[in-house]
């Protein structure tokens, strides 16, 4: 019996406070001031959205009713917000393939729980949290379920996908099951390591003998200071090793921080608290928490071997988040890193049924459990704190609850803003940095998708639009929800609003959730030459998703709206490529080589739509020649990338490059347009029929207003002409007045709704 460690999990319980202080209490370091914050992403498995205090457990306590102990988890959302509209998945694999990855079901190919391990994948084009964050130059670290690439055999697994392992996107620092079958257990006789001790196979070694005391991870540093904490019982249950791997990082990373200002990432994927719940009772102490409880002798054994999982857990994380306040383990807290790290914990789907949910509420009186479409099935708990951020610069405030409606896509977009790195193209997730950090512009997203085996949904705001069918797919039905006035789901109000449900059908169909299993986007690149025609085939390339001598999927043709498509001049000297035919992709960019050569689409009255993002990117150029450019979302045009001519933006505008505006027709954006300091938007005057930016909706301005004039054109003084209309302005051109090209000095002024330039 571990007397030691009973005595430090009850101080934990306990006294959550005293390991973990509040933000005012948290020193500031020197390193502390760095833009980018550390990251360090606390991921459970089947925990539900009641199983944490602020969503169900203090009311039960308040009631003196039986509840689940989760006392750093609650002091972390004490700290941090209460984020009580965010979205999972309704099992692991597709879970864990859209956080990594930013896709949704519709879209990722892990979008079920395929039996087939090495099939289901995370694919060498796709681009993780890791691949991203380690390229923006953070050091990362995985310990836990991952999923992906390995055999399921419990004594001797084998790599069987090389290319969908943590260590082949961008994670260093790993301890992993990467079954989720063999995952159904917490005695692995082994686990996957790294960094590796050799040149083996995937970066991965193959570790035994884990029911031995853990006593450090020598390979993230050399300092024997650095070790678990002493007080940790010798254990094969893979969740404390993950968790104690994960401490050893902190401790070093943070110390590395402080001396470098080397930004890291950690992920702690846990399977807590996940089935077989019987399996804790092994363990020594395993109930202590709760032996003080008058309530947990009366609970089902289920119900009873759940709760200590997830209080045991959260010990864990309590021991970590101690870490960061102070890593060196010396009472003082001068060294913390606390206030630049960004702390998220959330689950991967809601939790089960069974008697921990009818007799704790562990899923807050939602409807439905894991592996529904309902709220109970995918909705789940999360917390984020970041004290240099959260109750300083942005409107977040500790302590509190928001209902902002967060998807598991919208991390990798979120991270990758942070760390500023590029957010991959054409992703369905979409970055809540701003939210965060109080600084930039909030992208909103139209909808969220789900699917839960012959059932599909989509939730729009407050409205929550359910399709189902049966096995065949046949017999199919809809119904429609509002969850702000109807929490769990009792009252289908699609008969008053058919209108509106049926607007949400087309969308939902349109996110390609009816696909076989094994569907997802593909990833194309242009290989054609100057002045070559954008619907050949011929001028894409192909592409294949293979592992060991079977080819899963495959696609090839002219662009489709599966596509991720890149157009990039990989020469010396400016190309242009001709669209002949409408193009219709997931996501397009289009960029220059190296700020030398130029790449231009000449779109000659066609229409692209990237449904979820067209980019511009440096050396990109868009000519419109009447033209649509279209989006569900958005359009960004990067810095020394630029659209010119007249035609339709059918979609938001974020602006931070060049928008030439010629020709009669002029350029009209039918969303909304956001101007960052580097955009440029230059007019070209004609006279009575000169062209404008007419904007649909609100415009926010920022950047240098170009005028250019042909040759002859001479106004008279105080003549004006109308260059911008919108249904509202805000902000203005950084300056004043502009000289047009003739030579011609125009002064800028602003009303709610257009922006003129006269004569001087």
């Amino acid at each position: 019996m571990n007397y030691r460690y009973l005595l430090f999990v009850l101080s934990i319980l306990l006294s959550s406070a005293a390991i973990y202080p509040c933000s005012a209490q948290v020193a500031q370091s020197g390193a502390a001031n760095a833009q980018r914050p550390n990251i360090l992403y606390f991921y459970v498995d089947d925990m539900g959205w009641g199983s944490i205090g602020p969503n169900a457990q203090a009311q039960r306590r308040e009631a003196g009713l039986p509840s689940v102990r989760t006392p750093n988890i609650d002091s972390l959302a004490a700290a941090g917000v209460n984020f009580t509209r965010v979205y999972g998945c309704m099992v692991c694999s597709p879970a864990r393939s859209s956080h990594q990855t930013g896709f949704h079901q519709g879209h990722t190919f892990a979008d079920r729980n395929d039996p087939n391990n090495a099939k289901k994948a995370i694919r060498t084009d796709d681009i993780t949290m890791g691949d991203a964050l380690a390229k923006a130059g953070y050091t990362t670290g995985y310990w836990g379920k991952w999923g992906y690439g390995g055999s399921k055999d419990q004594e001797n697994p084998t790599l069987d996908n090389i290319q969908t392992l943590p260590t082949s996107h961008g994670y260093q620092y790993v301890l992993a099951e990467l079954h989720h079958v063999r995952a159904h257990t917490f005695f692995q006789p082994t686990l996957w390591h790294a960094p590796a001790k050799g040149n083996t196979s995937g970066g991965l070694d193959l570790i035994t003998n884990t029911m031995k005391p853990y006593q450090g991870d020598k390979a993230y540093s050399n300092d024997p200071t650095n070790h678990n904490h002493p007080d940790y019982p010798s254990t094969a249950y893979c969740d404390d090793l993950y968790a104690t791997h994960c401490l050893d990082f902190v401790r070093t990373n943070a110390k590395k921080y402080n001396a470098t200002g080397t930004p890291f990432f950690g992920l702690l994927a846990v399977q807590v608290p996940h089935a077989p719940f019987g399996e804790i009772a092994e363990l020594p102490e395993w109930d202590a928490a709760y032996q003080a409880d008058k309530h947990f002798g009366k609970l089902a054994t289920q119900t009873r071997q759940w709760a200590a999982m997830v209080t045991r857990i959260d010990a864990h994380i309590g021991n970590i988040l101690a870490a960061l306040d102070d890593p060196n383990g010396d009472g003082n807290h001068d060294d913390s890193v606390a206030d630049n790290t960004l702390v998220i914990f959330m689950s991967d789907n809601g939790g089960p049924g069974g008697k921990n949910n009818t007799e704790l509420d562990a899923n807050g009186g939602l409807r439905g459990v894991k592996g529904s479409i309902q709220e109970g099935g995918i909705r789940v708990p999360t917390v984020m704190r970041w004290p240099a951020k959260i109750n300083a610069t942005s409107k977040l405030k500790a302590g509190t609850s928001s209902d902002q409606v967060i998807d598991v896509t919208d991390l990798l977009p979120t991270f990758c803003q942070l760390a500023g790195t590029a957010i991959p193209l054409g992703i369905d997730g979409v970055s809540i940095a701003p939210t965060l950090t109080g600084q930039g512009q909030q992208r909103q997203r139209d909808f969220i998708i789900h699917e839960a085996g012959n059932d599909q949904s989509i939730i729009h705001r407050n409205y929550k639009l359910v399709r189902h069918s049966d096995k065949k797919g046949n017999n199919v039905s809809f119904s429609l929800y509002d969850l702000k006035m109807d929490h769990a789901e009792q009252k289908d109000i699609i008969r008053s609003h058919a209108k509106f449900s049926d607007e949400l059908k087309t969308l939902l169909l349109g996110e390609r959730v009816l696909e076989p299993h094994g569907f997802a986007n593909t990833y194309h690149h242009w290989t054609g030459q100057n002045g070559a025609k954008t619907s050949s085939a011929n001028n894409w390339s192909d592409y294949e998703y293979a592992n060991a001598g079977i080819t899963y999927m495959t696609d090839n043709g002219a662009p489709q709206i599966s596509w991720i498509a890149t157009m990039k001049n990989n020469g010396t000297k400016p190309a242009t490529a001709k669209a002949d035919a409408d193009l219709d992709v997931l996501g397009f960019e289009i960029r220059g080589h190296s700020g030398k050569a130029t790449q231009t689409l000449d779109l000659n009255a066609q229409t692209l739509t990237g449904r979820n993002q067209i980019r511009l990117v440096s050396g990109g150029h868009i000519l419109l020649n009447g033209g649509t450019l279209q989006s569900q979302r958005w359009i960004d045009l990067l810095q020394d990338a630029s659209i010119t001519g007249s035609g339709t933006l059918d979609a938001d505008l974020y602006n931070a490059g060049q928008l030439v505006v010629t020709g009669t027709q002029g350029i009209n954006v039918t969303g909304t347009y956001h101007a960052s300091s580097t955009a440029t938007v230059n007019m070209a005057l004609s006279g009575k029929a000169n062209p404008r930016l007419n904007v649909a909706q609100k415009a926010t301005l920022d950047g240098t207003l170009v005028l250019t004039t042909p040759a002859g054109f001479t106004p008279g003084s105080g003549e004006t002409f109308t260059i911008v209309t919108a249904k509202s302005i805000s902000g203005k051109f950084t300056h004043n007045k502009v000289t047009a090209s003739s030579g011609i000095r125009f002064k800028i002024r602003y009303t709610p709704t257009t922006i003129t330039v006269t004569v001087d």
